[in-house]
């Protein structure tokens, strides 16, 4: 088999069809991507695995060439079979849990690996939401559980996973679980080739491990979720880390609550001790069925942190509705406010209509004005900063219990989720989740919410012209460039001086589909231009960024500083 390139930068093709644009998660013999599928324009998820070459290859490489030959023929049927068992499990699976395993598009085998395509699951992967921190143990139990049904699945048909890890888990903040990798293991007695930490004491060392192994995984998993960090940390090296699994005790959870002795259960040493998956679904169905009674009960007026509840309260509200201390949601999504009557109307209309993101008739909130500094206008309060997430990805929240309708917040001089930000930006890290990178000074000076979980906040500092409005639907249409179009005529109606410029573009944002549209509105000296992104994030759901400058001042060399920085560094809420 000849020689592949190895593709290790974003703008490159796989197969000469699949662009790379994002790295969402680097492991050990696993690197996964945002991407886009060139011919069928179309968002996908690429996943490069190590394929394991026979030692025999190895082993007799310096005997000649004739060996050589004979190690490059195992190894490529070595791929083969890897290719074939990738789409054998993703069509049998597919079948047995639809919509909880990520659909596989395209299998592409190279030299010693093998590049999986998948449809882009919803939210993010579950290191996402470990790189914030801990995590309620009702949210652990939600995940838990999903992961549990797609094992049981897929145990029931002699599928066991072998490599599960949280770079293998995708979930979103409504608790949809979606499964990867399935296949990639050669069999049940191959060696562990990727995310060392997670592998059961067995597969260290060397045993191999079947669906026992696959359930130590979901037990290290759940430890890590609850307490903030791997039941085994990661050494650096292959080796070195599966030797920890072996050979290292594992501290008692300290953090999980109920959750704790299904977690104990299954990181037994022994596979034949750990307790059986259908004990493990009945204790986490009775802390989230637990949950749902806690929360339909009726609860004091002041649970939900409006105006003049004492801290007391409102610590207590939070963990009722299922906050991990610090503030993080981690049961079912839930607005914190009382003063949301007059903003649900407004956002309401949106939904049912369909309309993009922030697809306000007015134009990105301040599209006609600069930012008010009324009384409605609700800076945050100082918080302590959460976490900052390893390579650059960017935690999903900040701690909250501030007023109603004033998410608490924190800005912070690092490069967050895009890297290295221009002088002069920080990243803030909203209440509602997101982030996004923001010119120092800047802060909300507006926030609506509605009752079906869609908000919009808006972005300013005083004196400043420009303003950046973040908003999140639920009720979307899958096309983001019809969406746009059926907002237009609204627009045009309700906006002074609405002049659209050029067309509406189809865009792939990370690994999203994503339309862009630019406006102006306003006349003379306070003419202003507003470029719109909008682009989905999966279940009829989607954001949209409209960042809004004096007309005179787009498209110079300032203006596109920012601009670049907010779409780099932008982030939607994880887990």
């Amino acid at each position: 088999m000849a020689m592949v390139t190895v593709h290790d930068s974003a703008g490159e093709l796989v197969a000469g069809r699949y662009l790379l644009l994002d790295v969402v998660l680097r492991e050990e013999g696993r690197t996964c991507w945002l991407g886009q599928d060139s011919a069928l324009r179309r968002p996908v998820v690429l996943t490069w695995s190590r394929v394991a070459a026979p030692a025999r290859a190895g082993e007799e490489s310096a005997a000649g060439s004739e060996a050589a030959a004979s190690g490059d023929a195992l190894r490529g049927e070595t791929e083969g079979r890897a290719a074939d068992r990738i789409l054998r499990a993703a069509r049998v699976l597919g079948a047995a849990c639809p919509g909880r395993v990520a659909a596989v598009l395209d299998v592409i085998e190279e030299p010693g690996s093998v590049w999986t395509v998948t449809e882009r699951p919803p939210g993010f992967p579950l290191t996402d939401l470990l790189s914030g921190g801990p995590v309620g143990h009702v949210r652990a139990a939600r995940v838990g559980l999903g992961v549990l049904d797609v094992l049981a699945a897929a145990h029931a048909e002699g599928l066991p996973h072998g490599e599960l890890g949280p770079g293998q888990v995708w979930t979103d903040e409504f608790g949809t679980v979606t499964v990867t990798g399935f296949g990639q293991a050669a069999s049940e007695d191959a060696p562990r080739l990727t995310a060392p930490a997670y592998a059961s004491p067995e597969q260290a060392r060397g045993e191999g491990g079947a669906a026992a192994a696959d359930l130590w995984a979901l037990g290290a998993m759940m430890y890590a979720m609850t307490e903030g960090r791997p039941a085994v940390r990661d050494r650096g090296r292959l080796d070195a880390t599966l030797r920890a699994v072996d050979r290292l005790p594992i501290r008692a959870p300290l953090r999980a609550g109920p959750i704790a002795p299904a977690v104990q259960g299954l990181l037994r040493w022994d596979p034949v001790e750990r307790i059986p998956d259908t004990v493990v679904r009945e204790s986490l169905t009775r802390i989230l069925r637990q949950d749902l009674e806690e929360a339909e009960a009726p609860g004091p007026p002041n649970v939900f942190c409006g105006p003049g509840t004492d801290v007391g309260d409102r610590q207590a509200g939070a963990r009722r509705v299922g906050h991990a201390p610090g503030g993080r949601l981690t049961g079912r999504p839930v607005l914190l406010g009382g003063a949301l009557v007059a903003t649900v109307a407004v956002l309401t209309v949106l939904a049912v209509t369909g309309g993009l993101p922030g697809g306000d008739t007015s134009g990105a909130s301040a599209a006609t004005s600069a930012p008010s500094r009324s009384a409605g206008a609700l800076p945050p309060g100082p918080v302590p900063t959460a976490p900052v997430a390893p390579s650059g990805r960017t935690p999903s929240g900040s701690p909250s219990g501030s007023p109603s309708g004033s998410p608490s917040s924190s800005p912070s001089p690092s490069g967050g989720a895009g890297g290295k930000l221009p002088d002069g930006f920080v990243t803030y890290r909203a209440a509602q989740g997101f982030s996004v990178a923001l010119p120092r000074g800047w802060k909300p000076v507006d926030t609506q919410a509605s009752g079906d979980l869609s908000y919009r906040v808006t972005f300013g500092a005083s004196g400043d012209p420009r303003t950046l409005a973040v908003t999140y639907s639920t009720q979307l249409g899958p096309d983001p460039v019809a969406v746009w179009s059926d907002l237009e005529p609204a627009l045009r109606a309700d906006t002074a001086g609405y002049r659209r410029v050029g067309a509406i573009r189809a865009v792939t944002y990370r690994g999203m589909k994503g339309a862009d549209m630019e406006w102006y509105s306003g006349s003379g000296d306070e003419r202003l231009r507003t470029f719109g992104r909008g682009f989905l994030v999966g279940g009829h759901r989607g954001f949209s960024l409209r960042w809004t400058t004096p007309a005179v001042d787009r498209g110079t060399t300032a203006d596109r500083r920012a601009l670049d920085a907010v779409l780099t560094s932008f982030r939607p809420p994880v887990g």
